[in-house]
């Protein structure tokens, strides 16, 4: 696992990335509400990913400071045009990478980092070919949502009620290729047995049929 930095704008921002040897995909993580890259849910699902030969970045989309002040305020958690334009930015870097610069793409976003994944996606048609969305609110991604041109899976918790609706809205929004599966039994965070694993598992076979091919 190598730390990287990643320029945006004026700030950088810091991230880990991880490549197994012979990848054919990376997958770009977008945390949620008060979490970082060191989210240990995140984390977990990278790491089912990596066992899939696919490369990881979790990347903090906040600096630090930046991540003080929002812990006080809670506002640029849902601050998506920002969120998105760092994911663009990073992107962009692992497109200029060599090592990753002929890999496809994906994002794996949770809570208001899957609304700002979705954005980001719109913003680069042509260069993420599928979303995966863990618990997140889609529906922030707002006019951007009939946009997206990657294949998307919603993940949501089946004891989730009010994320659950939130999801369908957006899933009814989305125009290209997607599925919204419901994991029984799971709250908010997947902190039930088992359904932690369910999301890694969906993920994985969602990103190695759209960024590997597999089937």
């Amino acid at each position: 696992m190598n730390l990287v930095h990643v320029t945006a704008g004026e700030v950088a921002l810091e991230g880990d990335l991880n490549i197994p040897e012979g990848a054919a995909g990376v997958v770009l993580f977008a945390h949620g509400s008060g979490s970082s890259r060191h989210s240990p849910r995140n984390r977990f699902v990278a790491g089912e990913l990596q066992r899939h030969g696919l490369a990881t970045l979790l990347i903090d989309l906040l600096t630090t400071e930046e991540e003080r002040v929002d812990m006080r305020t809670t506002h640029l958690r849902f601050d998506i045009g920002l969120l998105a334009q760092r994911l663009v930015a990073t992107t962009d870097w692992l497109g200029r990478e060599s090592e990753t610069a002929n890999l496809r793409l994906g994002y794996f976003g949770a809570s208001t980092g899957a609304g700002a994944a979705l954005v980001a996606a719109a913003e680069r048609p042509g260069r993420i070919a599928a979303v995966v969305s863990r618990g997140g609110r889609p529906d922030l991604a707002g006019p951007a949502l009939t946009r997206v041109k990657a294949a998307t899976l919603l993940i949501v918790g089946g004891d989730d009620t009010p994320v659950i609706e939130m999801n369908r809205e957006a899933y009814a929004r989305l125009r290209f290729e997607k599925q919204l599966t419901i994991v029984p039994r799971a709250s908010h965070l997947f902190e039930e047995p088992g359904t932690l694993e369910e999301v890694a598992r969906l993920a994985g076979e969602w990103f190695e049929r759209y960024l590997t091919g597999v089937h």
